[in-house]
């Protein structure tokens, strides 16, 4: 079993974050420009067993697909392009910002490091993640 990698995908940025080789805790990694986010997964594939990459799918309240979703598509199928033995699997992303957003304030980082746009998509890719594992763990 390898891990599991989750994108939270952004214009501006994408979070990243990753599972152990048990697929038990999620955790995040970095966050970097969408324009550097493909060499690093082509890297951290090489390096680690990655079983599939879980990437955000946002949506609005009424279900319909969020503006950004035409650029995630494309971004997918670059991805598949370079790294096309790894499974890719969508999952909603419904409000992850606002958690991620909630989880700084209830952790006591002060409120500077709380405009750190970059932690919040990290978190938003470990939320994503997370939420997946459970998600999962409910169809066995």
């Amino acid at each position: 079993m390898g891990c599991l990698i989750a994108l939270d995908f952004g214009e501006k940025r994408t979070g990243i974050a990753h599972t152990d080789p048990f697929q038990i805790i999620a955790s995040g990694i970095t966050t970097l420009p969408p324009n550097e986010t493909l060499i690093f997964l082509e890297q951290y594939v090489l390096k680690n067993d990655v079983e599939a990459i879980i990437v955000g799918q946002p949506k609005q309240k009424d279900g319909s697909f969020s503006n950004i979703e035409t650029l995630i598509v494309k971004f997918i199928a670059k991805l598949q392009n370079k790294i096309s033995n790894i499974k890719i699997i969508r999952y909603d992303e419904r409000y992850t910002s606002k958690i991620a957003s909630q989880v700084i304030i209830d952790s006591g980082i002060k409120k500077n490091k709380r405009k750190n746009k970059s932690l919040i998509d990290q978190i938003s890719a470990t939320i994503i993640l997370q939420s997946y594992l459970e998600f999962k763990k409910l169809q066995k």
